[in-house]
């Protein structure tokens, strides 16, 4: 998972790499560099086929970046053009200043994170967890949708013992019995929901207002100069969801598109399916809606920026917050690829 806070060891240099412009061997010729992180989506199907080159014509160079900071880092120093990273570091990288825009929502986190209970913790209902000790890696989207979850459920954050836990630390602590929850994901997830109960997912807390997701963004200054090459990628990013949407659900661990997807991200075709099956990609309609890119300053991905910001400015991450985030969302090569 790509999160809040395996994002933010490098993020505060971004805003000193700012005035680093695009190489002009890279704005001058069909060539860029295009981040992905290794998480299991269907595009990364266009990875392992070149299909992307073999469509544009660009020489693609495909760079994997660890965390969201590394990818907006190194678009802020103009290494990268375009890249995939979470709604955190998205979020901070444009409130410190990235001329960068959001174009397309690679998934809604949907159910892969989640608020699990341990078994014999005595948490039944969101009331139970006051007292209880609940871990989570503290500025993550996981930690984002704690409070929002805690607001929710009407108990004080104080009423809690919120412990900041990095995955494995999780997986070791509720093995032993030492916390009672935890808000996380895979591959912890996956260790705890065998002796747990899923209380409540990001894809619920989304649905309630406040969305966490992994999204596509781009340099502002390269985009428009790369009219072309944006269409068609959206294209490709779409057709290749709409192909999982469609025949997802007869994947094997045999499936061509699984084991390149395997091939690019790593681990087992059998832990592709699994993956993909927790995500939610939405189609090309819904991407122009105003559930997500469109609608201006009320849409769907300017609010999520904006409450993600604000989240990190009381978390001390940035200093401050943009009047408006619509400013760093772009519907219009969606809605170009829908209608060229």
């Amino acid at each position: 998972m790509i999160r809040f806070m395996k994002a933010f060891a490098a993020v505060t240099t971004i805003v000193s790499a700012l005035a680093v412009s695009t190489p002009l061997s890279l704005a001058a010729e069909k060539a860029l560099t295009i981040g992905y992180q290794k998480i299991y989506n269907p595009w990364k199907v266009a990875i392992a086929d070149r299909s992307l080159e073999k469509l544009t014509g660009y020489r693609i160079n495909w760079r994997a970046f660890t965390s969201g900071a590394k990818v907006t880092e190194a678009m802020a120093k103009g290494e990268v053009q375009i890249a995939m990273a979470g709604s955190s570091p998205i979020a901070a990288a444009v409130s410190q200043g990235l001329e960068a825009e959001l174009f397309w929502i690679a998934e809604d986190i949907a159910a892969a994170e989640a608020l699990v209970v341990r078994n014999g913790s005595g948490i039944v209902s969101p009331r139970d967890l006051r007292s209880k000790k609940l871990a989570v890696p503290f500025v993550s989207t996981a930690h984002f949708h704690t409070l929002f979850a805690l607001e929710q459920f009407g108990i004080n954050p104080v009423e809690v013992e919120l412990l900041n836990m990095p995955p494995d630390a999780i997986s070791s602590a509720w093995i032993n019995g030492s916390i009672d929850a935890a808000f996380i994901w895979n591959p912890a997830l996956a260790e705890i929901k065998k002796s747990g109960k899923v209380l409540i997912t990001s894809g619920t807390l989304n649905q309630w207002g406040k969305a966490t997701f992994d999204g596509m963004i781009a340099l502002k200054a390269w985009s428009k100069e790369h009219p072309d090459f944006m269409i068609q990628f959206v294209k490709t990013l779409a057709a290749a969801d709409e192909d999982y949407r469609k025949n997802g659900e007869d994947w094997t661990a045999e499936t061509a598109a699984v084991r390149k997807i395997a091939k690019v991200v790593g681990g087992e075709p059998e832990a592709v399916l699994s993956g993909l099956a927790l995500y939610a990609f939405p189609t090309m309609e819904e991407q122009a809606s105003d559930r997500w890119l469109g609608g201006g300053k009320s849409g769907g991905a300017a609010q999520a920026l904006f409450h993600t910001s604000s989240f990190l400015k009381d978390e001390k991450r940035i200093d401050a917050l943009l009047d408006d985030y619509s400013g760093a969302v772009n519907s219009s090569w969606v809605t170009r690829a829908m209608s060229e």
